[in-house]
């Protein structure tokens, strides 16, 4: 059985206020060609399929009319979808009973039986062959917030293995226990077991400009223990640097497209999956062609900049939509005022697209500045515990984190879809 891995979509991504559906849909057109050409049998996707929870009409224009176009060109082909951090995993299932038509499972939320079990059937989606014979199970495990796995006598230590950093990762691991329980109970002897999960592995390396935190930074990262060796293939989304995690069963696919400048060198990629009976046979990263060039130039001086910019390559028989992204870095050792002005002059005539002029000047190093916090790598959570010793004399309880966590993220989600609005 041959599966594609891909995740961290983002359609609908504004980039410094530009928007990229002509990327998207280069890529989407290029995925489409590729499960064509190598005769997939699934697709999975793991989450963030889109960039804010509320997407615009034309990216989820992009990713409806690419499940019609795979379903009508592939008519066997199984398509796993999982909503991730960005997305509303209630949006994500709405269509959920038209997409099933079209042989596309989408998955947004868990669910919890009325015994405070996970509804663990919803979630286990049979992966078929040419021949409609199954050949794997998929365990399609959405991005859980911490209203859905903590509170009510969901999260138990004991239920993690004691596991007792947090009722949050308690949650979570309770969660990935049942549902493989669940898993090995329905499969049949030579069906494979593939998770698909969106979420943060202990070890993995994030990006430099880094990806919005799931909840707080970090604290709420999991261990690659949760997917024990009968799981074939783990297919991670969340973080765009395509790598494995300990093993070669286990990988983020990385992000189709550079999110970010600081993306440009990543290898951008889909995963090819391929298993034989219940085992992983081999694996292949398929590299995935950047329909829209990025330059990041600097950081140097300006007349190094300046000079850079004069040389910079660019074919101006390109459309405007396919002209590069352009972000240049400035070293200065003293302000510079019309620095866009002279950027701008230097890129007169060139079909490139100056999104980002950044200016460093230098870093003051007294005692002052030495002995101020970092707020942004101290984090909120962090501070939250901080701030409430200082005001009762004892640390905030497990219930109040709680409580923290979930204002967290409905501000971290609300701040996003409205900056992106």
């Amino acid at each position: 059985m041959k599966l594609i891995h891909t995740a961290d979509w983002h359609l609908g991504q504004s980039f410094h206020g530009q928007e990229r559906h002509a990327e998207h849909r280069a890529f989407l057109t290029w995925l489409l060609d590729t499960l064509v050409a190598r005769q997939a049998d699934a697709l999975l996707v793991a989450g963030d399929l889109f960039d804010v929870v509320n997407p615009s009409l034309a990216a989820q224009e992009l990713l409806y009319e690419f499940i019609v176009s795979a379903h009508e060109r592939l008519p066997s082909l199984d398509i796993v979808l999982i909503a991730g951090n960005h997305d509303s995993g209630n949006r994500i299932e709405l269509p959920a009973p038209l997409m099933r038509r079209l042989r596309t499972h989408a998955l947004g939320r868990v669910r919890w039986l009325d015994d405070g079990t996970l509804d663990a059937e919803r979630l286990l989606v049979p992966l078929t062959d040419e021949a409609g014979e199954t050949r794997a199970w998929c365990l399609a495990l959405p991005f859980l917030r911490p209203a859905e796995v903590t509170g009510n006598g969901l999260a138990r230590d004991d239920d993690a293995e004691g596991d007792s950093r947090n009722a949050y990762v308690a949650g979570i691991s309770r969660v990935h226990v049942q549902l493989i329980a669940a898993a090995r109970e329905r499969r049949q002897p030579g069906q494979a077991l593939v998770a698909m999960s969106h979420a943060h592995l202990h070890g993995a390396a994030v990006s430099e400009a880094s990806e919005r935190p799931i909840v707080i930074g970090g604290e709420e990262s999991i261990s690659a223990t949760l997917f024990p060796p009968d799981i074939a293939y783990v297919a991670l989304g969340h973080l765009h640097r395509a790598q494995q995690v300990g093993e070669a069963r286990i990988r983020y696919s990385g992000s189709p497209l550079p999110l970010d400048f600081s993306e440009v060198a990543y290898p951008h990629q889909v995963v090819e999956v391929r298993l034989s009976g219940e085992a992983l046979s081999a694996v292949e990263a398929i590299a995935v062609p950047r329909p829209v060039a990025m330059h990041r130039i600097g950081p140097a001086g300006l007349d190094a900049v300046l000079a850079e910019l004069e040389v910079l390559e660019h074919d101006p028989a390109l459309p405007r939509e396919q002209w590069p992204w352009l972000e240049v870095r400035v070293a200065l050792t003293a302000p510079v005022p019309d620095l866009r002005a002279r950027v701008e002059a230097a890129l007169e005539g060139k079909a490139l697209r100056l999104l980002r002029l950044e200016r460093r000047l230098p870093q003051a190093t007294n005692d002052a500045d030495t002995a101020r916090v970092d707020l942004e790598a101290l984090g909120p959570r962090r501070l939250f515990e901080l701030t409430w010793q200082k005001e009762w004399g004892e640390p905030p309880t497990e219930e109040v984190l709680t409580d923290f966590d979930r204002l967290l993220q409905d501000v971290l989600d609300d701040s996003h879809g409205e900056e992106h609005a």
